[in-house]
């Protein structure tokens, strides 16, 4: 009974988080259509410009507390209080840090405006400090209800603001607005569903195991940080800023939807893996299961989506931009293969292995270094497949390193990952043809076509049982989430 529970609040879990997923998405497509019409791409670049800075100090105002205390098996109130504590000196640091810096970074990048957008926005640390552990105890608590209601509310109030401030001459401030009341939202809605007050810091409850926890996980988001700009920063040194673009543009159609989708999952499965650890065959079922889901139901669009680079890439972008098709297509596969992956980055979080997380990151940093500056000497194409090949080193030696820190159903894994990727081939190679068959009919109908065929290639693996087999456990995941859950969820 308390397995089924936990599966059906894991399963409205996620169907509440794609939902608000969707729905910030939407928002974010709003927000470009309306504020671009208010705004110019000068105001966009100064926020960009800041926001560079305010992404490396989010790193450091986590400080890894989040999934320390979602992945605790025992976490008391008292440690709850001393790492909002904790999160909140952190956060109010990083904001007299920001302002400190203003000056310098308004000096370095030649733009009086960046001192006054550095000040206010150094705000934001204090009020992302303050919400950090009532998000992380709503995820732990798995009120991921209220959790999607907050983003969605948050997301929309502060478009609303930042449109009202932009029609009324505001400029770039819109956008310092949008980003304020974001925040402020944020902790006003996650104080309300959390309905717990903070109390004093206390000796008596020790949080050290997960501050040492949470330094690994900041040492490796750094790592990995760094790792991320290798190709930015040598796509731009070596051939220059119209090839940035065309790399960078799809990289945006494709990386950045998929982390929107992909990441706030670890909001469901984290905590409930994290409770599941002690079980072992059911933290291997709940493993395998996820990288089922993920594979299956993210991968095989995205094959589509390779398949059909070419005129997919003309629609969104038009026709001058046909040279990024091929990138665009690298960086699909990339997303197959991250995606099918992705689940040993929640194994390492649910066990606590953040010492074993940083090593591990950076030898994968370091394969991605090597495989992108190899790619580079074949050109910005090049640069791409060692996206690309990257992870496909990357995967089976992280699954290696966790098995021999933790039992990791390797056999399972490697089965159900070679089945995602036969059937996503199939599909891709499917969508492809039927592009190519109508090559001269135009593009809108090449994609339909080639995605209906890409349906149709993967539907085709259901004769297989192994299929058949995948296709009910996945069947099942969906119906628990359209019955209500045991558990209280309301906000």
């Amino acid at each position: 009974m308390m397995a089924s529970a936990l599966a059906q609040s894991a399963a409205r879990g996620a169907f509440f988080t794609l939902s608000a997923q969707g729905a910030r998405i939407l928002l974010q497509l709003l927000s470009v259509v309306v504020l671009a019409r208010l705004l110019t791409p000068h105001d966009y670049g100064l926020l960009a410009m800041v926001l560079v800075a305010v992404g490396l100090g989010e790193i450091f105002r986590d400080f890894g507390l989040t999934s320390a205390s979602i992945q605790a098996p025992e976490f008391s109130d008292g440690q709850r209080d001393n790492l909002f504590w904790i999160n909140a000196l952190i956060g109010a640091a990083l904001a007299v840090l920001m302002f400190a810096a203003s000056w310098p970074m308004a000096a370095v990048t030649g733009q009086e405006e960046v001192l006054g957008i550095t000040q206010w926005l150094a705000l934001t640390f204090i009020l992302s400090g303050l919400a950090t552990q009532y998000r992380a105890n709503l995820m732990r608590e798995m009120k991921l209800r209220s959790l999607a209601i907050v983003d969605v509310a948050s997301s929309a109030i502060a478009l609303a603001a930042a449109i009202v401030a932009a029609s009324l001459g505001a400029g770039y401030w819109a956008l310092v607005v949008q980003q304020l009341v974001t925040g402020t939202v944020i902790l006003v809605g996650v104080v309300v569903a959390g309905r717990w007050l903070p109390g004093w810091y206390s000796r008596r409850y020790s949080v050290r195991a997960m501050v040492s926890f949470g330094w690994n996980i900041v040492a490796a988001n750094l790592i990995g940080y760094a790792a991320k700009q290798i190709d930015t920063v040598l796509i731009s040194f070596r051939f220059g800023t119209s090839s940035l673009g065309l790399y960078n543009r799809s990289f945006q159609l494709v990386m950045t939807p998929l982390g929107q989708v992909r990441s706030p999952l670890q909001a469901v499965a984290l905590p409930v893996l994290s409770r599941v650890q002690q079980d072992q065959p059911r933290f291997e079922t709940y493993v395998t299961s996820a990288q089922l889901a993920l594979g299956y139901l993210i991968g095989i669009p995205l094959a589509i989506l390779a398949g059909l680079a070419e005129p997919i890439v003309s629609i969104m972008l038009g026709d001058a931009w046909s040279d990024a098709a091929p990138i665009m297509r690298m960086f699909a596969i990339a997303g197959l293969l991250t995606t099918v992956s992705f689940v040993g980055y929640w194994v390492y979080l649910a066990r606590g292995l953040g010492r074993e997380l940083f090593r591990y990151t950076i030898v994968t940093a370091l394969i991605k270094i090597v495989c992108i500056t190899v790619g580079s000497f074949f050109g910005l194409v090049g640069v791409a497949v060692a996206f690309a090949v990257h992870p496909a080193i990357a995967w089976p030696i992280s699954l290696a390193w966790l098995s021999r820190v933790t039992p990791m159903p390797q056999r399972r894994l490697y089965l159900g990952a070679g089945r995602i990727i036969v059937v996503a081939l199939a599909a891709g190679l499917a969508a492809w043809a039927g592009g190519e068959l109508i090559s001269g009919a135009g593009v809108w109908a090449q994609t339909g076509l080639g995605f209906v065929l890409g349906l149709i290639a993967a539907s085709a693996a259901l004769l297989a049982p192994a299929y058949r087999r995948d296709a009910g456990a996945l069947w099942a995941f969906i119906r628990l989430m359209l019955v209500r859950s045991p558990r209280n969820t309301s906000f």
